[in-house]
C-alpha cells in the first residue's frame, strides 16, 4: 500500500474508534506535522509545542474525520489553526512580560533571522486580516500555506471554487502591502 493510503487507512480507522490505528497513525504523522508547524512558526521549539498541540487536536477529534476529504487535507486545517492560536499566545506572553532592564534581553529570537522576519510578518498579516476581513483567512492559508490545490482549497473552505478564487485574490491583494512594509 502507498505511504499516504496506510495514512488514510490508519485514519479512517482511527476515526472509526480504532484505538490502535490512532497510536500509529499519531506516530506516523508526528514527523510531517513538525516540518508543516515549522512552515508557520520560526522558533523550532514553538514550532514542536504546535505539533504537540496538533497531534492532541487530532487525538481528541479523530472521530470528527468523516472521510469527505483526505485525512493530509484535514490534518492542514488542524496545523494552521493551531500554529496560529500558538502565534497569538506567543504574541500575549511577550506583551504581558515587563520590559527587561537590558536591551540585549530584550532580543526576540523569533525576529532576528530574516526568514523567521518574514514568517513572523506573515502571521501578523494574517493575524490583521482575520480582524478586519476574516472571511478571506481559510482561502489564503489552505491554497497559498497549506499549498492545496484549488478544488482540495474550496472544499476545505466549504466554499464553491470561483468563491475561493475571488477571495484568494483579494486576501493576497490586501496581505501583499502588509508584507513588503512595517504597517
Amino acid at each position: 500500500m502507498p505511504e499516504g493510503a496506510v495514512t488514510e487507512e490508519l485514519a479512517r480507522r482511527a476515526a472509526a474508534g480504532d484505538g490502535t490505528a490512532l497510536e500509529l497513525l499519531l506516530a506516523e504523522i508526528r514527523p510531517e506535522t513538525v516540518r508543516r508547524c515549522g512552515r508557520f512558526l520560526p522558533c523550532r521549539e514553538d514550532a514542536e509545542e504546535a505539533a504537540q498541540d496538533v497531534l492532541l487536536q487530532v487525538a481528541r477529534h479523530i472521530t470528527g474525520f468523516e472521510g469527505r476529504s483526505r485525512f493530509g487535507t484535514w490534518l492542514y486545517t488542524v496545523v494552521a489553526n493551531c500554529c496560529r492560536q500558538k502565534y497569538r499566545e506567543l504574541k500575549r506572553r511577550a506583551a504581558e512580560q515587563p520590559a527587561a532592564i537590558e536591551p540585549a534581553h530584550a532580543v526576540d529570537p523569533r525576529t532576528t533571522s530574516v526568514i523567521a522576519g518574514s514568517r513572523v510578518d506573515l502571521l501578523e498579516a494574517l493575524d490583521r486580516l482575520e480582524r478586519e476581513h476574516p472571511q478571506l483567512v481559510a482561502p489564503l492559508v489552505y491554497r497559498d500555506i497549506c499549498q492545496l490545490d484549488y478544488a482540495e482549497a474550496a472544499e476545505r473552505a466549504g466554499i464553491p471554487l470561483g468563491t475561493l478564487k475571488s477571495r484568494l485574490h483579494e486576501a493576497r491583494k490586501r496581505v501583499r502591502p502588509w508584507l513588503t512594509s512595517s504597517a
